[in-house]
């Protein structure tokens, strides 16, 4: 089973667009495995400006893969009309008027949390810490220290390690904080293991779109509890992930010219 997963793609229509070209083509399945789902680790509004037309990426690409989506801060602050920064005018506007749009019907139902084969897969952290809006887990933080703060619950890497034993899971895969880190509990103790990119080969252009991107990728094994925090799938090098469950690689698309 091939997963590919991706966060906070914050209103970037041209990043997911990216993305879903790379993986569309057969020299990503020669390169990673098949892809068989895609996970959504949330946040796809607020701060970037093309909102309408990364819903309706997101939409299209529910036609072609199966899709789980996972609520993020962003999309939760979103709906219930909370207050939170980075949105410049032009943005704020333009997420002004998707409201009432059927394009939010990809937020139906959606959960927190998605578990599969011994991984969990949350926006933020996997404390269970009832139902104030900063202990949620789309806000929790990976720390190193813990306890409450403005921009959400902090929880460190033994917090999330002990959780996910209590639940019989190994490993926990979030986004949130638009930085990719590798934390992996060995009998040596809890390491953070160093997340080094080596450049792969070029992914051709699609039928669509002219673009070639250029990859470079970081593969972790997942022979011991590990926790997976993938980058921000925004911006001009946007990051996402994959893993068939044995190991996982953490990608970045580096050229989109």
């Amino acid at each position: 089973m091939g997963v590919v997963v991706f966060s906070d793609v914050h209103a970037d229509s041209v990043a997911i667009r990216a993305l879903a070209s790379c993986i569309r083509t057969s020299v990503f399945k020669q390169m990673f495995g098949e892809v068989d789902v895609l996970v959504n680790l949330g946040d796809l509004v607020h701060r970037g400006d093309r909102p309408k037309e990364t819903l309706e990426m997101i939409h299209s690409l529910k036609q072609e893969y199966q899709l789980v989506s996972i609520l993020g801060n962003h999309d939760h602050a979103f709906l219930n009309g909370l207050l939170v920064s980075g949105s410049d005018p032009a943005s704020t506007y333009r997420h002004e008027q998707i409201r009432g749009s059927p394009l939010l019907s990809i937020y139906d139902n959606m959960p927190m949390e998605w578990s599969n084969r011994g991984m969990l897969f949350v926006h933020g952290g996997p404390l269970d810490l009832g139902n104030q809006t900063l202990r949620l887990k789309c806000w929790q933080r990976l720390s190193y220290d813990y306890g409450d703060s403005f921009t959400g619950y902090h929880y460190t890497a033994p917090m999330a390690f002990e959780a996910l034993s209590a639940r019989g899971l190994m490993h926990m895969c979030c986004g949130h904080q638009h930085r990719n880190i590798c934390c992996r509990k060995t009998t040596e103790g809890i390491v953070k293991t160093p997340v080094e990119f080596e450049p792969l080969q070029a992914i051709p252009a699609s039928k669509k779109h002219e673009d070639e991107y250029q990859l470079e990728s970081a593969r972790i094994p997942l022979d011991v509890p590990t926790l997976l925090r993938v980058g921000g799938c925004h911006g001009d090098e946007p990051e996402f992930g994959y893993t068939d469950f044995s190991s996982f690689s953490f990608i970045r698309i580096i050229s989109r010219d």
